[in-house]
């Protein structure tokens, strides 16, 4: 049972998160917000706190954005691509109960007071970005973390307002190099 409020997008996922765990869901009707939901999400967030849970795509970050932009102190939860995607169709709805646990396992909390831990220095230095499978290194480290995949500066953001450790880091780093060299 997870004890927070999960924020999702839609119905269906309300549905696929209901068939992986036990927990108490809001569903924010796409960015449009109906009358009333904000307030809702507002509510569960002081009462129990909230996790949200959106789509690994555009319109899913503008509404993670959104929400945490109104409700301080949001855990999140990002669900990697390939495990949304279904006959090119792309959200939580998609995923798998497995996939779902995995992605609410890994739930960071956004850090009020902003921390500049990382710098565009450390994402040149480890092929972060600028080389040619740094969008691919990105994603899997994103995944370790449980951060998600974003471009090179959602990335940084990320890695400095989720309270992701140097060590945390460095050892998802490692892992995703050794397996790129193990799998060559």
């Amino acid at each position: 049972m997870i004890k927070e409020v999960v924020v999702v997008e839609g119905r269906d996922d309300i549905d696929a998160v209901k068939r992986a765990v036990d927990c108490e869901l809001i569903a924010t009707g796409g960015f449009g917000f109906p009358k009333g939901v904000m307030e809702r999400i507002k509510t569960a967030s002081v009462k129990r706190g909230i996790i949200i849970f959106t789509d690994p795509d555009f319109a899913g970050e503008k509404i993670r954005k959104k929400i945490a932009s109104e409700v301080p102190g949001c855990k999140h939860a990002f669900l990697p691509r390939e495990s949304a995607l279904k006959d090119g169709d792309i959200g939580v709805e998609n995923a798998s109960p497995e996939s779902i646990k995995l992605a609410l396992s890994k739930v960071r909390t956004e850090v009020v007071k902003k921390e500049k831990s990382f710098d565009n220095g450390d994402l040149m230095r480890n092929g972060l970005v600028g080389s040619q499978n740094s969008s691919v290194l990105r994603d899997e480290i994103g995944k370790i973390l449980g951060i998600g995949y974003g471009n090179s500066k959602q990335f940084l953001s990320r890695l400095n307002n989720y309270g992701v450790t140097r060590e945390e880091f460095e050892n998802a780093l490692k892992d995703v190099l050794k397996f790129n060299k193990e799998g060559e």
